[in-house]
């Protein structure tokens, strides 16, 4: 009898810099079952996203057309879409931009640069989050929120 056949994730990886999004594709499936298929603007990770349903979703932040944030916000109002694990890659370190990407619904937010071994641990961990955790987090963001108003 064959052993069964691991399940395979596509990640689709939206970012406007070519030579991270050919690494990614190259790199990424050496430390996960993953097939990764890329988008260079938001504009067409939204429309890859619609076309493919991807088990996951690493976005840059800082893109022409709909940012990072944008895109986040689009997909989590969604009902399509809002259930994909999305991860922020970015090279916006500042704290204040890590809370407005997990305020829009980002499950992690990680910076540039990173390892590939890294990004996949949070690819597997971003698959395993549960719909009540995201609602969870995102509930504990917005009262953070309201009890600090600098963070707003």
């Amino acid at each position: 009898m064959e052993a069964p056949t691991p399940q395979r994730y596509t990640v689709l990886v939206v970012d406007d810099n070519p030579q991270l999004t050919k690494l990614m594709a190259m790199g990424l499936p050496d430390f996960g079952d993953f097939d990764v298929v890329t988008a260079d603007d938001g504009i067409e990770g939204l429309i890859k996203c619609a076309e493919l349903q991807p088990a996951c979703m690493v976005l840059d932040v800082m893109m022409p057309g709909l940012d990072g944030y944008q895109l986040v916000r689009a997909l989590r109002g969604d009902p399509v879409t809002a259930h994909i694990p999305l991860i922020l890659l970015t090279a916006k370190v500042q704290e204040k931009d890590q809370y407005i990407g997990l305020a829009s619904g980002a499950d992690q937010y990680l910076c540039k640069p990173v390892l590939p071994s890294e990004l996949s641990r949070a690819i597997s961990a971003a698959l395993h989050i549960s719909a009540a955790e995201r609602e969870r987090k995102q509930v504990a963001l917005a009262e953070e929120a309201f009890d600090d108003p600098g963070k707003r």
